[in-house]
């Protein structure tokens, strides 16, 4: 191993000589590659609409080059940002890339969040760094070291597949379970780029497997799908341990370790599900009863192996998961794995699933209509949580009818029947179409209500909607394939209603209920085919063939009243413009009419065309999809997705169980004393990274002895609680096992961190112990655990872990305490963190001060976009608008009519409303009473409704004033104007320049906070003007006009300038109009990007239309 390892590093060190080489030349070509030609012709390709964000970004690079570590992070901040909203901000790579060997943590991290982003788009760019991240791979901040093999598995080229094979072996035996994890995720990424590596990763994979921690479990094992899904036998050592840490498993995690461990028992566990099986899990059970004793044996009964049963037991919690993709997943793996009495369990969580968004409904019902096919006993008792509500999406309707059709029996058919009655009158069409389709379906698999069905479905002939007549037509059609010489009145009433029913598919099965059955209706099947005949020309084609057919059976049948009526047919046929009509014509003729040319064919025409048709068979659209794996892609879209993996057969014989056996407990439990003893030691005295990380060790190497004894506990209690399957019992011994190990752990953190928390207790002075601890461990931890905990659920505990421990263990004594005190102790400790973590940012402000050092504080205060009170003073408006819009007009409104403007003053109903005047006027012959708007109106916007107006007589006017919160956004307020008798609808749509308020301020205080909003919050651009429009007044006018601007004085004739805050989140709005012969530059700065773009279009527009 040594030497293979020895080996990977001198190819390692080759191929990166290799990349510097090719750095180097490229570092050279670098200099002479950007010219300023070319970089503004980069920025003006960049600015496609006009807009020029190449200042943004030489500002951004500007900073990123400063000396100042705070200008530099706050630069990162606003490139991902950038990175987040979906903008390209590649062309700042060379500048971000320069960074990377900072030794600021927070601005290392976003360095390396920006070079995953773009290190595969900027390969040869990210070459230069590789010796940087290999540096950074032996960081002692964990969450570095994992950066760093992010970004370096994600520079997918293949001259450092050496670097990246010998990065993730190192970090596979990282102390931290952080970076262990991140090695998992960089297994993937090697694999994809070269598939090669295939042995070398499974010898990673194996060693990740035996890891203890849950952090890793899930990653490694979603590595192990995708790299070598079929090495099987790396499982065996691991499957116990897996089947235990599945609790504690992030969701995601557990999703992935559940599909493959159903696989694993597929292969390794005989079926459960054998006809004469006879379950003798609980020897107690026959101890009492010797004549059952004796039944069992001579049945030869089926045990379950313990490996299964274990499975099972440790997955049933999770059907209680907030996840829904968890709740699934164990769903799936019960159907496919349990035995059938114990299926009935998942049932009750997946109906709870109904209550999600639509998205989780749809996947849910899929699987539930598979499920109900088979073992409809599952869902009956919760039918009702399937009946369709009318907020319900089509697809979701249809599913739901589709699994009330499977649960249908002779005893629930009424209720389900009389629900579908509600269903047809739906006014969603397809809804109402698939409805009468699960009628028939209902019919046929339930003898005893085919004729109840049938005469439904004939009553539905004479509803309007041509739909459902005409899937009633086609459903009745496939019912009286059953059974059609008892239904001949039916047959007679479809014809009479055929000149009603237009619906091409509706029509063409009545032609063919009439040429099948003509026997059964003699006198009628003629005078419709004389009736077809006539409007022949106009069918559509389906309908045309069927009349050619109807002709060749009457023709057989009764050819004296129709000879001259088949021939005719047939004429015209002969000559349609469709070739399948002209084909069937031309076989029917040779067939039905014989001649000398005719063959031996024309014999057995009479036995071809009236030849007996088997029934159609109605079954369910989910009856073949229990072929895939429930839960799976390929079983929503019901066909092979890639990557999909099948299923196998139980085997015959289950394989060793021995496999299965882990031997190492024993050499663990000699090598634990003496590593602990040292480590208490030798260790005190280091930093608190290292002091983590020993904990964390010290935990896992312990955790071996406390998974046997949670092991034999389990059995324990499986013995005991197998029968009754009760889940709070399973949950407390859960619980039990829990506090009784974190208790073991807790005694053991004691003892170590007593003298660091007694140093930290002497340093500090004026505070509580309490404050003082949870201040002391945020500022020691607050580089890593805060990006931990926003990185991933379960990694803020390792960072915060010591942190967490020391508050607690300096209010505890380090005395060894009972299991009962014990007990109560933790529960003590989790309630504190859960404080901690619930009201962190009260405690967090007063004492942050103490560790920002003075020039970031400044930096930061410095960062505030909102200017002082004192600077901005609120104005009257510059121009007032006269136009009027219509809000209702009077042929809608029934003779009321109304019209608002906006009056661009402040509401005096709110100060984050616009105010509104409305004009309302009577335009009948009759007066309108209680006018007002309606209380349950408002779509998301507050609006304030004017009072009710009594009494408005005819020819009358009255104004009102009114207020609406627009929330800074140009969507439409829609709400409902009634009078007494009438409601109407209507909506009001301000212009971007009605939702600001004019402010007052000085050149000064505009130049100001116009420095303040730059880079993204600035948008600008340049319209050509004619030379006699541009004057100050016409130009004040436009702007103005456009927009509820203040006019601020201006010491420059050729800029003008103008401000004004948002009326609902009072953010500055700064506009500059600089005018050059011939053009003019607008530029507007506000942190309202949207408003922005909206207002210069507005101004763009109003200015190349000055009338001078």
């Amino acid at each position: 191993m040594n030497g293979g390892l020895g080996s990977l590093r001198l190819e390692a060190a080759g191929a990166l000589r290799t990349a510097f080489v090719s750095a180097e030349n490229l570092q050279l070509a670098l200099k002479s590659e950007f010219s300023p030609e070319e970089q503004a012709l980069t920025n003006n390709h960049s600015s496609g609409n006009g807009e020029k964000p190449s200042r943004g970004n030489e500002d951004l690079k500007e900073m990123l080059e400063s000396n100042k570590e705070s200008l530099k992070l706050d630069a990162m901040k606003r490139i991902v940002g950038l990175i987040a909203k979906g903008k390209n901000a590649s062309e700042l790579f060379p500048a971000v890339v320069k960074n990377v060997a900072s030794k600021n943590i927070e601005l290392k991290k976003l360095v390396y969040v920006y070079l995953v982003r773009y290190a595969e788009e900027q390969q040869d760019l990210a070459l230069l760094s590789i010796s940087t991240f290999q540096r950074a791979l032996k960081d002692p901040n964990q969450l570095i070291r994992a950066g760093a093999l992010r970004v370096l598995s994600s520079i997918r080229v293949p001259i450092i597949v050496p670097i990246m094979m010998l990065a993730i072996k190192e970090a596979a035996t990282d102390l931290s379970p952080y970076v262990r994890k991140t090695a998992a995720h960089a297994i993937q990424k090697l694999y994809s780029l070269d598939p090669d590596q295939k042995e070398h990763l499974i010898e990673v994979i194996e060693k990740l497997l035996k890891d203890k921690s849950t952090l890793v479990a899930g990653s490694v094992v979603m590595a192990f799908e995708e790299v070598c899904p079929e090495r099987i036998d790396l499982i065996h050592k691991n499957y116990r341990k897996l089947c235990n840490m599945l609790v504690d498993v992030e969701e995601w995690g557990q999703v992935v370790i559940i599909n493959m461990l159903t696989r694993y028992a597929r292969t390794q566990f005989v079926s459960p599900w054998k006809e004469d099986a006879v379950f003798d899990e609980n020897s107690e059970k026959t101890f009492y009863d010797s004549e059952e004793e004796r039944r069992v044996d001579e049945s030869k009964p089926y045990i379950m192996d313990p490996d299964h049963r274990l499975l099972l037991r440790n997955t049933k919690p999770l059907l209680q998961s907030r996840n829904t993709a968890v709740v699934m997943a164990v769903s799936q793996l019960y159907w496919h794995l349990a035995p059938k009495h114990e299926i009935s369990i998942v049932t009750k969580s997946l109906v709870r699933l109904l209550r999600s968004h639509r998205e989780v409904q749809y996947v849910v019902l899929q699987n539930i209509a598979t499920m109900s096919i088979q073992r409809k006993g599952m869902f009956e008792p919760f039918m009702k949580s399937f009946y369709v509500r009318s907020t319900d999406a089509t697809h979701i309707k249809t599913l739901k009818l589709e699994i009330l059709t499977n649960l249908a029996n002779e005893a629930n058919i009424s209720t389900i029947l009389r629900e579908f009655q509600t269903y047809v009158k739906s006014q969603d069409k397809a809804f109402a179409a698939a409805t009468i389709q699960a009628i028939g379906r209902c019919a046929t698999n339930i003898s005893e209500v085919t004729d109840t069905c049938l005469n439904g479905l004939v009553l539905l002939l004479s509803n309007r909607d041509e739909t459902v007549v005409a899937e009633s037509v086609v459903v009745i059609k496939k019912l009286l394939q059953t059974q059609p010489s008892q239904h001949s009145d039916i047959i007679k009433h479809m014809a009479k209603l055929f000149d009603n029913i237009t619906v091409p598919m509706a029509r063409a099965s009545i032609l063919w209920l009439m040429g099948e059955y003509c026997e059964h209706v003699p006198k009628i099947a003629p005078d419709v085919l004389r009736k077809m005949a006539k409007t022949f020309t106009s069918e559509e084609d389906i309908v045309k063939l069927q009349i050619v057919n109807l002709a060749a059976k009457l023709y057989l049948t009764n050819s004296k009243q129709t000879k001259l009526l088949t021939q005719y047919i047939l004429n015209l046929g002969k000559y349609d413009q469709n070739y399948d009509i002209r084909d069937r014509t031309r076989f029917i003729r040779q067939l039905i009419v014989p001649n000398e040319k005719s063959g031996a064919l024309s014999k057995y025409a009479r036995r071809i065309l009236m030849a007996p048709k088997p029934a159609p068979v109605l079954q369910s659209a989910f009856k073949d999809r229990d072929r895939f794996q429930l839960g799976t892609l390929s079983h929503t879209l019901n066909s092979h997705a890639t990557g999909y993996l099948e299923l196998s057969d139980w085997p015959a014989v289950a394989p060793d169980q021995s496999v299965r056996n882990v031997e190492v407990i024993e050499p663990v439990k000699e090598a634990g004393a003496p590593v602990l003893g040292k480590s208490k030691h030798t260790k005190s005295n280091q930093k608190f990274y290292s002091d983590s990380e020993e904990e964390e060790e010290e935990e896992e190497e312990g955790s071996c002895s406390e998974d046997s004894g949670s092991s034999s506990e389990e059995s324990e209690s499986e013995s005991k609680s197998e029968e009754n399957s009760d889940d709070s019992n399973k949950s407390s011994s859960s619980q039990s096992e829990k506090s009784s190990s974190e208790s073991d752990s807790d005694k053991k953190k004691t003892q170590k961190k007593q003298k660091p928390a007694i140093k930290d207790r002497k340093q500090k002075n004026g505070n509580a112990v309490k404050d003082e601890s949870r201040s002391g461990s945020e500022s020691d931890s607050e580089s890593s655990s805060s990006e931990s905990s926003s990185e991933s659920g379960s990694e803020s505990e390792l960072d915060s872990n010591s942190d967490s421990g020391t508050d607690q263990k300096k209010n505890t004594k380090p005395k060894p305490v009972q299991s009962k005190p014990v007990t109560k102790q933790v529960e003590k400790k989790e309630v504190s963190l859960l404080d901690l973590d619930d009201f962190a940012p009260a405690p967090v402000t007063t004492p942050k001060s103490s560790i920002l050092s003075p020039s970031l504080l400044s930096d930061l205060q410095g960062l505030s976009i909102s200017p002082s009170a004192s600077a901005l003073q609120a104005s009257s408006p510059v121009f007032v608008p006269e136009t009027s819009h219509e809000l209702l007009h009077r042929m809608t409104g029934k003779g009321l009519s109304a019209q608002y403007r906006f009056t661009r003053q402040p509401c005096i109903y709110g100060n984050s409303m616009v105010s509104l005047q409305l004009t309302l006027s009577n335009n009948s012959e009759q007066a309108l009473e209680n006018i007002h708007i309606s209380e349950k109106s408002s779509t998301g916007q507050n609006i304030h409704r004017f009072s009710a107006i009594e009494r408005l007589e005819p020819q009358a006017s009255v104004s009102v004033s009114m207020g609406v919160d627009f929330n800074d956004s140009t969507q439409a307020a829609h709400f409902q104007l009634c009078t007494k008798e009438d409601e109407f609808s209507v909506s009001i749509q301000p212009a971007v320049g009605e939702l600001l308020l004019p402010i007052t301020m000085s050149e000064a205080d505009f130049t100001k906070e116009q420095g303040k909003l730059v880079g993204m919050n600035e948008s600008s651009a340049t319209i050509t003007m004619a030379p006699e429009n541009v004057s100050s007044q016409s130009v004040n006018r436009s702007v103005v006009s456009a927009a509820n601007l203040g006019v601020i004085p201006s010491s420059q004739e050729n800029i003008h300038r103008f401000a004004g805050k948002t009326v609902s989140s009072g953010s500055l709005v700064l506009v500059s109009v600089a005018l050059k012969d011939p053009d003019a530059l607008i530029t507007v700065n506000t942190e309202k990007t949207v408003i922005a773009s909206m207002l210069l279009r507005q101004f763009k527009t109003a200015l190349a239309n000055i009338t001078p």
